[in-house]
């Protein structure tokens, strides 16, 4: 996720219709960074070996906290990109955020062998236990949690179907190219066919016989809208939309 404000897990993003997620208490456990893997010109991701991690679902997110050697604490939210089944291991992917305290120092100063500490997971209400059918709807970094459920589906051989809808500026902008598969779609909006998300891509989805889907959308505020209302006008029940969105 990206490092500004974070809003909580939200259902359909109409006034009157927001819910947020319960977040769970947990302690704070030190993190030890493996590995740094470009994943963008401007994202990458951060392994952390964490010992006493319980595991989680994948769509949760937890809070990392930084502190100086006079005392200053910063922290922020981000949602991990790694599938429960990596025991032991997280991993974080972050956009270098301009005048970020937190990403700043983790893609300019961090190297591995450093240590933060994590606390989570955090939030049932986006988390994905992989028993439904999962329609996935991110932009930009918002990918990020959903390719937690993308790899937990791929790890665990599920059966239930499982699409992915990433948008991206381009080509060079998509995180996590090199993993997508048949069950994934990128729209790139300032490349090829320079598109936003329409109701085209979607509509795919919802012909007669097609699955019950949960979908989940992680983006933006503007994009979040923007896909829920996609969604619904398509048929997908309000209630059978969880979202997750930052600005």
């Amino acid at each position: 996720m990206t490092e500004t404000t974070f809003t909580p897990p939200t259902r359909f993003a109409v006034p009157g219709r927001i819910a947020v997620g319960r977040q769970t208490a947990a302690a704070w456990q030190r993190a030890v960074i493996t590995e740094i893997r470009r994943e963008t010109p401007r994202v990458s991701t951060f392994r952390f070996a964490v010992p006493g991690w319980q595991g989680h679902l994948p769509g949760q997110h937890l809070i990392l906290r930084l502190t100086a050697a006079d005392g200053y604490t910063a922290q922020r939210h981000y949602s991990l990109a790694s599938p429960p089944d990596d025991t032991g291991h997280i991993e974080l992917t972050l956009d270098h955020v301009d005048d970020g305290e937190v990403s700043g120092h983790l893609h300019t100063v961090a190297r591995t062998g450093d240590t933060v500490e994590v606390r989570g997971p955090l939030s049932g209400f986006f988390a994905w236990p992989g028993d439904r059918p999962a329609l996935l709807i991110g932009a930009g970094s918002g990918v990020v949690p959903l390719m937690s459920m993308l790899r937990h589906h791929r790890l665990r051989r599920l059966t239930v179907p499982l699409r992915l809808f990433v948008s991206a500026r381009t080509a060079e902008d998509l995180i996590y190219a090199a993993e997508y598969g048949d069950e994934t779609t990128p729209v790139l909006t300032r490349e090829g066919a320079r598109r936003h998300l329409a109701a085209d891509h979607l509509a795919p989805c919802f012909t007669p016989g097609a699955p019950a889907w949960e979908a989940y959308v992680c983006g933006s505020n503007a994009f979040a809208e923007h896909a829920s209302r996609l969604l619904v006008d398509l048929g997908q029940p309000v209630e059978r939309i969880r979202i997750e969105r930052f600005g």
